[in-house]
């Protein structure tokens, strides 16, 4: 049986999408989620990032400042059943239900408790922190052709069943992620020569298809 269920042994194995998380000082994956089943659909919104002068601003109208504004949004859904059908290989569900995969989602947007309690530490002491460590670099991985750094900016997690012991075992993850760019990340930062490889990969696509032909509009030339 193939990885798709076509019983055809040629089918192509389905790649899984997923979340990876990176040191930025090191390059080094501090962990990796893999999700159970990929989203069935995944919401992209790109706003230009103009000048957006008034209108009858001529110099200004076709001028882009910079990389858009780029958003997914997505549902990650996660189900115990399938571990549960080898209890012994997955002592952490059969023990706890989905309470550790959502405990690695959430540390996506949490940052490490003994970061929390050195912050305190400071504040005690009548210090401020000016500037916190820096979390780890998170890339959304969907196929190999889309690599792309993210900010988590919204994440909802809804558990929609339950086991004898109040441990979710079906839950719903909710996320929106903001695309990290050249704007945001210096290229010198792993996650801005990430965002630049994402681009030209985008690029060369887009080179694929691309025509001068304006017949099949119904004109001979342009202008």
């Amino acid at each position: 049986m193939s990885a798709l269920g076509t019983g055809y042994p040629r089918a192509p194995r389905m790649l899984r999408g997923g979340l990876v998380r990176l040191d930025p000082a090191t390059h080094a994956m501090v962990d990796v989620v893999v999700f159970q089943y990929n989203p069935d659909t995944l919401t992209r919104t790109i706003q230009p990032r103009a000048i957006g002068g008034e209108p009858g601003d001529r110099l200004e109208v076709l001028r882009l400042t910079g990389p858009p504004h780029e958003t997914f949004k997505f549902d990650a859904e996660i189900d115990a059943t399938d571990y549960l059908d080898d209890p012994d290989g997955n002592q952490p569900v059969a023990m706890e239900g989905l309470l550790p995969a959502l405990a690695t989602l959430e540390r996506l947007v949490t940052p490490p408790a003994s970061d929390l309690l050195a912050i305190d530490a400071l504040f005690d002491q009548g210090t401020i922190e000016v500037a916190p460590v820096e979390s780890p670099l998170c890339v959304l991985v969907w196929g190999v052709k889309r690599v792309v750094p993210v900010l988590v900016s919204n994440l909802t997690i809804t558990e929609e069943a339950f086991d004898p012991h109040l441990q979710p075992i079906r839950v719903k993850a909710s996320f929106e992620v903001k695309v990290l760019t050249s704007s945001d990340l210096p290229l010198t930062h792993i996650g801005g020569s990430l965002y630049i490889a994402y681009r030209q990969s985008v690029e060369r696509l887009a080179g694929m298809v691309t025509s001068t032909n304006v017949r099949p509009l119904g004109l001979e030339h342009l202008p």
